[in-house]
């Protein structure tokens, strides 16, 4: 199981995605529904981008969820949660998400260093550099990208910016 909100799904992602489907039978991308959250893709489109990032891995499945992670791997089956840590700042956060995922449910966590090329990585630097036309194509699969592509295009159209002067 590997949770992921993928508001924008990155290599650092796929990576640690990768990594553990070497580890494990199977595993899940959970794509949760956030509403505290503002997403640039839907939540339909996350599935769709995951599903075609992943579609390589034969033991990767995508499903989506709305609630708490732990009563998903309850509800599935799922003896542990694959996080991926960027930086000593995702340690302090995951630590305490995992402590209270094993006092809920008894579900395990394991964290998961990623790659150093992609501990900067985040959604929102991806998509700021993407609005203003940067080059992220080093950063992103190629079906994210397409999608980013898009939608910078969409929100840079005169049609999409009417009321400002």
């Amino acid at each position: 199981m590997l949770e992921a909100i993928l508001n924008c799904l990155r290599n650092g992602h796929l990576d640690v995605i990768e990594r553990a489907s070497h580890l494990f039978d199977e595993v899940v991308i959970a794509v949760l529904v956030n509403n505290s959250k503002s997403s640039l893709f839907t939540i339909e489109e996350r599935i769709v981008l995951a599903r075609d990032s992943v579609k390589h891995l034969s033991n990767v499945k995508v499903d989506m969820w709305s609630g708490l992670l732990v009563d998903y791997c309850r509800e599935n089956g799922v003896d542990a949660i694959v996080k991926g840590l960027r930086a000593v700042s995702d340690f302090d956060y995951e630590l305490q998400m995992a402590q209270m995922n094993l006092q809920l449910k008894s579900v395990d966590t394991l964290l998961m260093a990623t790659k150093p090329a992609y501990s900067f990585l985040s959604s929102s630097l991806v998509r700021e550099i993407a609005r203003y036309g940067g080059d992220v194509s080093n950063l992103v699969p190629p079906g994210v990208l397409s999608e980013l592509k898009r939608k910078s295009k969409d929100s840079s159209s005169p049609s999409s910016q009417s009321g400002r002067s």
